[in-house]
């Protein structure tokens, strides 16, 4: 197959058109066409775009049918982190994530998760020691020791934190990092341990901080946090080091757009292209080892035509010589009947709504702080007008309960502002790290009413009011759904919508809800084993 186009050749920052020789799956030859005349009449040929951090279980999607949707927007490959399902089922649910991204033409580069559980203060479904760390990087498939979100097990020395470091060291293995707002001697301290990547930079000041001490900078756009407009513009003087990545994105998101939207938001901000280039398609192979192909001769045919070098509106999607996509449509099918058997672990019973009084877990005799979110972003605040007995729908503060699904046991409430809610709930079994069910309402009765509906189906989000009730069934292990993307992402769009008609004017309502029990996010958040101050590390 030859294939004639404007070569983009971004290592030596030069265009030229050109006709690429594919044979058996590889780039044969790249030979230079002396007529430049027909530069206007031909695409754009670059190599195919890489999200450089994402946890496919928050597209909602088995790896897959993500991959249907993502080769759509020319990205051909993902550097996973597995640890959503890690924490549910243990080794079994890393294992499915490579055999069913094994089903596809896609680049599905995993990692070993370093933190499951995340933290000590939350019920997981499993943990993960050294061994089994060690294990999981001997794999071909596992290319780098996932985010190290126990930041202060690195800053204390823990050994076990050390020594699942010091495996990937020893297996020529890069250790991603996870440290909010981490600076100074700490930062240095962590970095030193041999930490080579972070996409938690809130801000410039702090990213820019950690390139000049030697890390890489993810500069991440997902469904709910959104850090592309305060970090950009280091890509002006770090080309090198910076990639972009969508960290958790949701299903509707996802069939909208992916890196190829981040590329040509970058170009309109005036970054070079070569640099846009660099980070979207270049970076992440050299830095991860991937076996992504960089159309040089002899690599893997992964590659992509786009348009114009502007908009970058994807026209084909090519892995291994294969045409996946092609003018929005994607070419990757799965028969109905050819998933693989589904992973779970779900294992409480159905509640009353007595159950999310808050007795047991914060007394309501006494004032309890209430957690803030922020629209946008993992990070909550602590509301600064004090404390709290009650919710309180006028004041935009309600109740959010966290009911542990791996047992029976007390549910924890506490309270939290700026969802919105003005009547019914919303819940979710996708609540990071540790996947309880996670719940926010306006009363009990409703809140029990989407918890119940996400028991009975053993994973889902839910919404419930008197006007309405729904449920996106998801059967892999309480995070994902095995059905048509597509379909998924249709549904998951209608229930996003039914969450805004309740009253919340938060962008992505779930995305939110989902990471209102990541503890190792601050600052103020809920575990099911309580109230939990991220400054601290500590529950209050």
């Amino acid at each position: 197959m030859i294939i004639k186009a404007n070569f983009i050749d971004i290592q030596d920052r030069d265009v030229f058109p050109a006709a690429v020789t594919i044979l058996n799956d590889k780039i044969q030859s790249v030979e230079k066409l002396f007529n430049r005349n027909i530069e206007d009449r031909l695409p754009y040929l670059l190599p195919g775009f890489i999200d450089a951090h994402v946890h496919i279980e928050s597209s909602m999607l088995t790896p897959s049918q993500f991959a249907r949707l993502a080769v759509v927007h020319g990205t051909v490959a993902t550097v996973s982190d597995p640890h959503e399902i890690a924490n549910v089922c243990g080794m079994e649910g890393v294992e499915y994530m490579i055999a069913d991204g094994k089903r596809v033409p896609f680049g599905f580069y995993f990692g070993a998760p370093s933190c499951v559980p995340a933290t000590n203060f939350e019920t997981a479904g499993a943990a993960l020691n050294v061994s089994e760390i060690r294990q999981l990087l001997q794999k071909p498939e596992i290319k780098y020791l996932s985010e190290m979100m126990n930041f202060p097990g690195v800053l204390m020395q823990d050994a076990e934190v050390m020594a699942k470091i010091k495996a990937a060291h020893e297996l020529g293995k890069p250790v991603d990092g996870h440290a909010p707002g981490l600076t100074g001697e700490q930062a240095r301290q962590y970095i030193a341990a041999g930490i080579s990547t972070d996409h938690e930079c809130f801000t410039r000041e702090e990213a820019l901080y950690k390139l000049k001490n030697g890390m890489f900078i993810l500069i991440r756009e997902g469904s709910a946090a959104k850090n592309f407009d305060a970090l950009i513009d280091l890509l002006h003087d770090y080309p090198d080091k910076i990639m972009f990545c969508s960290d958790d994105k949701h299903p509707d998101s996802l069939a909208e757009g992916h890196i190829n939207q981040l590329c040509a938001r970058a170009v309109a901000k005036g970054i070079d292209v070569f640099h846009v280039l660099q980070a979207a398609c270049i970076n992440p192979v050299k830095h991860y080892k991937l076996e992504t192909g960089l159309l040089q001769e002899g690599d893997n045919a992964d590659f992509i035509l786009v348009n114009n070098l502007t908009h970058f509106e994807v026209l084909q999607t090519y892995i291994k010589g294969s045409l996946v996509a092609e003018n929005g449509m994607s070419n990757i099918q799965l028969p109905q009947n050819s998933r693989l058997p589904r992973v779970n672990n779900f294992s409480c019973s159905m509640k009353a709504a007595s159950d999310f009084s808050g007795e047991g877990i914060i007394s309501l005799n006494e004032n309890a702080p209430v957690i803030e979110a922020f629209d946008g972003q993992l990070i909550t605040g602590k509301w600064q007008q004090g404390f709290v007995k009650a919710a309180d729908i006028e004041k935009d503060i309600l109740k959010i309960v966290v009911v542990n699904r791996y047992r029976n046991a007390p549910v924890a409430v506490a309270f939290i502002k700026n969802f919105g809610l003005k009547k019914g709930a919303i819940a979710s079994s996708v609540a990071h790290d540790s996947h309880n069910i996670v719940a926010v309402g306006a009363d009990d009765e409703s809140i029990c009413k989407a918890v119940n509906s996400i028991i009975r189906h053993k994973g889902g989000v839910s919404l419930y009011s008197k006007d309405n009730e729904m449920i996106l069934p998801l059967p892999v292990a309480g995070l994902m759904s095995d059905e048509d993307g597509y379909g998924i992402a249709r549904q998951y769009a209608a229930i996003d919508k039914a969450a805004k008609d309740l009253g919340s004017s938060l962008s992505a309502p779930y995305m939110t809800l989902s990471f209102m029990a990541l503890l190792v996010i601050p600052h103020l958040k809920l575990s099911d084993k309580g109230l939990f101050d991220g400054d601290s590390f500590s529950l209050v």
